[in-house]
C-alpha cells in the first residue's frame, strides 16, 4: 500500500469544485501530469458520483472523500454500493464499529478504506468544544490504533502526525495527509499543515492538495511544482 512509486501516484488532486464541468476542465488541464483525484462533498452532490465512476472507468484513481458515519448496517450498505463505482479509496470517520462494518462490506474488493482521525481544520479548542477529552495528537494516535485493529487500508491524518502514525500502523497501511501547502501558500481554514516534501519525509504515502492546484492561475504548473518537490523527498 505504501510503496514509494512515482510522485504522480502519490499526489491526490482535490477536485473541490462546484460542478462536473469545472472538474472535467481541471482533469483535462492536468492530463499527463496527474492521475489521482479526490471527489468530496461539494462535487459529489453536484453529479460527482457518476463523474467518479467515469474517471475510474478511464483508468484514473479516485479518492472518494465522503467520511461515512452511521449505524453499522447503513455504513455496510453504503460501502457495498461504493465498491461498484470502481474507486480506489474511500473515507469514513474512524469510529471502531463503523470501520469494522465497512471492512466486512468491502472484503474481497480492491477498495482501500481510510479512517479519518482528526480533521486538519481542528485544533485543541475545537475538540474541547465538540466534547472530546483528548488533545488532537492523542486522539489521532488512538484512532490510528483502532483503524489498524479493524483491518482498515489506511488512515487520514495531518502530515505533522504522519511519523507517529506510521509507527503505529506499520509500513503496509496508507497514511493519507491533507492540509498540504507549498511554501508561501495561504493556509486557508487548515490549522495543521506541512509542505509536500516534509510530508513525504514524515511518512505520508499520499498527499491531498486542492486549492493550491485547482485555484492556481496555471493548475498544471502548480501540480508539476508540487510533484517535483515530492520527488526530491521520495
Amino acid at each position: 500500500m505504501t510503496e514509494p512509486g512515482k510522485a504522480s501516484d502519490r499526489l491526490i488532486v482535490g477536485l473541490d469544485l462546484p460542478s462536473v464541468d469545472a472538474a472535467q476542465k481541471i482533469v483535462r488541464d492536468l492530463d499527463g501530469v496527474c492521475t489521482f483525484y479526490k471527489v468530496g462533498y461539494r462535487l459529489a452532490f453536484a453529479g460527482g458520483l457518476e463523474f467518479a465512476r467515469d474517471l475510474a472507468a478511464e483508468g484514473k484513481k479516485v479518492f472518494l472523500d465522503l467520511k461515512l458515519l452511521d449505524i453499522d448496517n447503513t455504513v455496510a450498505e453504503g460501502v457495498e454500493s461504493i465498491v461498484k463505482l470502481g474507486v480506489t479509496m474511500l473515507t469514513l470517520h474512524a469510529y471502531p464499529k463503523a470501520m469494522r462494518a465497512a471492512v466486512e462490506a468491502a472484503r474481497g474488493s480492491d477498495l482501500c478504506l481510510l479512517g479519518v482521525t482528526v480533521l486538519t481544520s481542528m485544533d485543541q479548542q475545537d475538540l474541547v468544544e465538540a466534547g472530546y477529552q483528548y488533545e488532537p495528537h492523542a486522539l489521532v494516535m488512538r484512532r490510528a490504533e483502532q483503524a489498524r485493529a479493524a483491518g482498515m487500508g489506511g488512515v487520514v491524518c495531518a502530515a505533522s502526525e504522519a511519523h507517529a502514525v506510521r509507527g503505529i500502523v506499520g509500513s503496509d497501511m496508507a497514511v493519507v495527509t491533507p492540509g498540504i501547502r507549498p511554501a508561501g501558500a495561504a493556509h486557508g481554514d487548515q490549522k495543521r499543515v506541512m509542505t509536500p516534501a516534509a510530508a513525504i519525509r514524515a511518512g505520508s504515502s499520499h498527499l491531498v492538495v486542492a486549492r493550491p492546484i485547482v485555484a492556481a492561475p496555471d493548475p498544471r504548473a502548480a501540480a508539476q511544482s508540487i510533484l517535483d518537490e515530492m520527488a526530491t523527498a521520495a
